[in-house]
């Protein structure tokens, strides 16, 4: 991709922090992980997916990776990331069995080699998803992927613009954004579901009783609205969207 080289230098910044700093992004990367393999594993369940290879591409830390490892699932795992940062510590963790830095835009990889890959919250963060994620379905026979749904009145505001901004958001995403740009990469949209996060997220950054009861109480609002009115919520707030796309008419057995 013709923007990769400042793609990396972004990226590189973000793992490159104080200590202090660092070590909570990495439990906050870690909660979010935990949220993204439930995604995972729900929708290769649905497919009858039990994958014996998965590549992650973006994999940044490595911690959706370890978290698939620590649940048993994805049998051999890889990562590929375009920062230099990133790459040293994902290389660091033995649940993975291998990292390597890429282009951002080509994978030095065979036609379906793997079973399946993830493309988790990646999307959204470089300038031509459509290219991405076909170089992705090229080398597996099913990709899940994962965005936060954007276009809402929430993020629309100055302070959620901004912050999309200062995190290296570059696409703002709808549902049928996402199912377009999937089906623009050779893909289908096989299984799909959405999650309005859980209270753990919400709370995360939270640091007096205050700021947790006011978590909790949002928390809730959106939970229960999203249940009950998904397309309302939708509207109104950011939720993640992930589904399980593939370009044949079942994935390999």
């Amino acid at each position: 991709m013709a923007d990769s080289a400042h793609l990396r230098g972004f990226y590189d910044d973000a793992y490159s922090l104080e200590p202090e700093r660092a070590e909570r992004y990495a439990r906050w990367r870690a909660l979010g992980a935990v949220g993204k393999a439930d995604h995972v594993i729900a929708l290769c369940e649905r497919a009858r997916l039990r994958p014996a290879s998965t590549l992650e591409v973006g994999c940044g830390d490595g911690a959706l990776l370890c978290e698939l490892h620590a649940r048993g699932f994805g049998g051999r795992l890889v990562g590929v990331e375009i920062t230099d940062a990133a790459v040293a510590i994902a290389r660091g963790r033995p649940q993975i069995d291998a990292v390597a830095r890429y282009d951002g835009g080509h994978l030095n990889e065979h036609d379906r080699t793997y079973e399946l890959g993830l493309v988790s919250h990646v999307l959204e963060h470089v300038p031509d998803p459509v290219a991405l994620l076909a170089e992705v379905a090229r080398v597996c026979d099913a990709v899940v992927v994962e965005v936060p749904l954007e276009a809402n009145v929430s993020a629309r505001r100055a302070g959620k613009r901004a912050h999309a901004a200062e995190v290296g958001h570059l696409q703002r995403l709808d549902r049928d954004a996402i199912r377009a740009i999937v089906t623009s990469a050779g893909l289908l949209p096989r299984f799909e579901l959405e999650d309005p996060l859980p209270l753990g997220v919400h709370r995360f950054f939270a640091e007096t009783h205050r700021s947790r009861a006011a978590a909790t109480i949002k928390w809730a609002v959106r939970a229960l609205l999203h249940r009950l009115a998904p397309a309302a919520a939708r509207a109104s707030f950011t939720v993640h969207y992930a589904c399980l796309a593939s370009s044949s008419a079942a994935p390999r057995p």
